[in-house]
């Protein structure tokens, strides 16, 4: 079973960045390409919501609208490793992220379901981004 541990979070002022990074443990490079990865926050008082979501084969990134223009996920596979880069960062960013993976494609495709839940079969345990004006 592949681990996946987060780092990078931190406390930033609006306007501040930050890059999130996610290693993957338990996978190498020749099998990168078969992973879906996202990222995803869980702010207090409510529902975790996908931040972006990124297929390896092909490179195609996904945002939620409340973070486009000013987030960019992307990956570096021979150290196994996901990003998330951060800019002009509000006080709604403030929650708990967290980097998931998915092996396999599913029937449907991935525009449908990147930034749904169940169909990834690892988290990693999160961390703490918390912007402050």
């Amino acid at each position: 079973q592949i681990q996946l541990v987060e780092s990078g979070g931190g406390s930033v002022q609006v306007g501040g960045s930050l890059r999130l990074s996610c290693v993957v443990s338990g996978t190498k490079w020749s099998t990168w390409s078969t992973h879906y990865f996202a990222w995803f926050r869980q702010a207090p008082g409510k529902e975790r919501e996908a931040v972006a979501g990124l297929s390896t084969g092909d490179s195609v990134q996904y945002y939620a609208a409340s973070v486009k223009g000013r987030f960019t996920i992307s990956e570096n596979n021979r150290q196994n490793t996901l990003f998330l880069e951060m800019n002009s960062l509000k006080s709604e960013d403030t929650a708990m992220y967290y980097c998931a993976a998915r092996e396999g494609a599913l029937p449907t495709s991935f525009t449908r379901w990147w930034s749904t839940s169940p169909p990834y079969q690892n988290w990693g345990q999160g961390t703490q981004v918390t912007v402050s004006s």
